[in-house]
């Protein structure tokens, strides 16, 4: 099975709205490594990485978000796998 990482960088109401909470459950619930964090200029960062499938899956869902939350914008990028991460977290800073 492929592992895969993508960096997505999602805009719009994403802030205050429990997305970074939301968006680690969903990728605990897949099985991926990553973490998740605020960005300046009202946006989030979200690194996800394992089966492409499951990724795909997670970015899919970027797109919308948790209830409150207004996307705007989801610019995902692919970079090579890390493989250094345990679990999933939410990073502050």
């Amino acid at each position: 099975m492929e592992t895969v990482r993508a960096v997505a960088l999602i805009s719009g109401r994403v802030q205050g709205v429990f997305f970074r909470a939301s968006t680690r459950e969903v990728a605990e619930r897949l099985g991926l490594k990553g973490f998740v964090r605020n960005l300046p200029l009202v946006k989030v960062e979200a690194v996800f990485e394992g089966p492409r499938d499951k990724v795909q899956e997670a970015l899919d869902w970027c797109h919308q978000g948790p209830p409150g939350a207004e996307v705007r914008q989801v610019r995902v990028s692919w970079v090579e796998p890390v493989g250094d991460e345990d679990g999933f977290e939410i990073r502050y800073g």
